[in-house]
């Protein structure tokens, strides 16, 4: 089966909400295929409508389903069109019903489907002369002078927005001076020299090293080598070369990172943010309800629906905490706690699949259970029996059979089931 599915269980007419009969399923009652033809073998699946854009838990949906088929085989058996006394036997007719299905062996997967939206993730700050990119961990909250060195001055350079930015391009421009981007997680926060030892020096080797500088080891300790190569690198970005590098002369981020907002104006003084930036990999994001927390976990298989109604397998990448609304002035408390949320981010891995897009709402189809390799039949296959449970109709030949089933899962239109006689390949009858 392709893609994700989405499940609940049957009510009513005999079958308890586990998706499983209850008590002896009597024998089979066969009946000629002309008695079956009139009766019809169940009820039709109703028809798929437009989606609203709009939280739809999918689980309601299956619900009205397969109420609907067990509400209408229920009343075949109301009439004593269905079922028996559990000692008929099969009977030759004349033609078999006019439309069959096979039961498959499949997969089975029982999901959610909720609102997303496909961007970059969140945007973050630079802030001028911080010397980290505004992640968590890399000098989100870090203040410095306004320009290269600690010395305030003028923006002379702005990148576009939409523009990706990878290690050693510029960041923006102080007084013709650039700032380029390194990648790590600690941010630069003092002036380093030679003697200098940590692990803020091991990143700026580790990074001019990546950008071709030579005449050093990455390591903890900034060497008179590692002063030359801080001086070449000055060199190619047009700046003193003192062979010093200190806070707001370079700005960390954990990798290339893609321009959302230029936040100020070529001639604007180096000071505030600057710009804010994302991540170059689209991501989706989800405002989960609480109540379907169990359903996500780190590596959770979801598929994506884009707006042209192509789709793209996606995994759960992180999950956050959980956030109550706060209650409108004057409304009820509790109403607060219905809407609380988490949310998740989901990774595309296959990014060709989501096209054109930029930013677009998507539909989410969380997996949150599997069977794999059951017997399953279509939903409208399915016909109630007297004394309750249910059976399908087996076409062997010329004759029709009612076999007694035992229910599972319910997931996108099938239904699995168990029972003697149920085996892969048998044609069951279906509506016309």
């Amino acid at each position: 089966m392709s893609g994700v599915e989405t499940e609940d269980r049957a009510h009513g007419g005999g079958a308890p909400a586990d998706g499983r009969t209850e008590g002896t399923v009597p024998d089979s009652a066969a009946v000629p295929a002309d008695a079956e033809a009139d009766a019809g073998a169940g009820p039709a699946e109703p028809a798929a409508e437009p989606s609203p854009r709009r939280r739809r838990p999918m689980r309601t949906s299956l619900v009205v389903l397969a109420a609907t088929a067990v509400a209408g085989a229920g009343g075949l058996a109301a009439t004593g069109t269905v079922g028996g006394d559990g000692t008929g036997t099969s009977e030759a007719a004349p033609a078999g019903p006019a439309r069959t299905a096979a039961v498959e062996k499949r997969t089975l997967t029982r999901g959610e489907t909720v609102e997303g939206t496909l961007g970059y993730g969140e945007a973050t700050p630079v802030r001028a002369g911080s010397g980290g990119g505004g992640e968590p961990g890399a000098g989100a909250d870090a203040k410095g002078g306004g320009s290269p060195s600690g010395a305030e001055g003028t923006l002379t350079w702005l990148p576009d927005e939409g523009e990706v930015l990878e290690r050693g391009d510029a960041v923006y421009a102080v007084d013709e001076k650039k700032v380029p981007l390194l990648y790590g997680s600690t941010p630069l926060y003092r002036t380093l020299d030679a003697g200098a030892e940590g692990n803020d020096v091991r990143l700026l080797e580790k990074n001019l090293a990546a950008l071709g500088h030579t005449g050093f080891t990455v390591d903890d300790t900034y060497t008179a080598g590692t002063a030359r190569a801080v001086e070449d690198w000055q060199r190619d970005l047009g700046r003193d070369e003192t062979g010093k590098v200190a806070p707001g002369d370079a700005v960390v981020a954990s990798g290339a990172r893609r321009v959302d907002r230029v936040e100020s104006a070529r001639g604007d003084s180096a000071s505030g943010d600057v710009l804010t930036w994302t991540g170059t990999r689209r991501t989706v994001t989800v405002d989960l309800e609480a109540r379907y927390e169990d359903l996500v976990e780190e590596g959770t298989k979801a598929t994506v629906a884009l707006p042209d109604g192509t789709e793209a397998e996606a995994r759960v990448t992180d999950v956050g905490s959980a956030a109550t609304a706060e209650p409108a002035e004057g409304g009820d408390s509790e109403s607060g706690a219905d809407e609380a949320t988490l949310p998740v981010e989901l990774t595309v891995k296959d990014q060709k699949k989501l096209g054109r897009y930029q930013a677009a709402p998507v539909d989410v189809t969380l997996a949150a259970e599997t069977r794999e390799d059951v017997l399953a039949v279509p939903v409208y296959a399915l016909v109630a029996r007297k004394g309750g449970g249910y059976a399908v109709q087996a076409v062997t030949g010329s004759a029709v059979e009612y076999r007694p089933v035992e229910l599972g899962m319910f997931a996108g239109g099938m239904v699995e089931v168990s029972g003697d006689g149920i085996t892969e390949g048998l044609k069951v009858a279906v509506p016309k």
